[in-house]
């Protein structure tokens, strides 16, 4: 059974960095924009297993970030729990278009959710990312 709840920034940041970027340090997981978003993680058995931080810009325009789930419980449905529950919230807030920086390895997800791909690829610390976003 999974449950979803808001939390602080602080409680996204050593799942963001032990399934994003293993071996950097703790303290480099935080990012300016976290005092000024949502974050969400998904609990399994009282345990965080799932984080993701949502950000607004602009009246409708909506930006998820550092979307993560562990390694041990990826393929069971989080990550689709996690997606539906922040599309939901952005609906909820009147958002019009919700898009991220998704990493190349993880575009057919998103496709699976009727994410499409815009503009270029780019490389950014060491991972190369396409913007892919979904008209809501």
């Amino acid at each position: 059974m999974i449950s979803i709840e808001q939390i602080t920034p602080h409680l996204t940041w050593r799942l963001r960095r032990d399934v994003l970027y293993p071996g950097q340090y703790l303290h480099d997981m935080e990012i300016e924009e976290d005092n000024h978003g949502y974050h969400f993680g998904a609990f399994e058995n009282n345990a965080l297993v799932g984080v993701v931080s949502l950000f607004k810009h602009g009246d409708d325009d909506w930006q998820f970030r550092k979307f993560a789930v562990v390694a041990d419980v990826q393929k069971k449905g989080i990550g689709t729990q996690l997606l539906n529950y922040i599309t939901a919230f952005v609906v909820r807030e009147n958002g019009s278009r919700l898009w991220c920086n998704a990493r190349l390895s993880a575009t057919g997800f998103y496709q699976k959710f009727g994410f499409t791909k815009t503009g270029a690829e780019f490389h950014k610390n060491g991972f190369d990312y396409i913007i892919m976003q979904k008209s809501l």
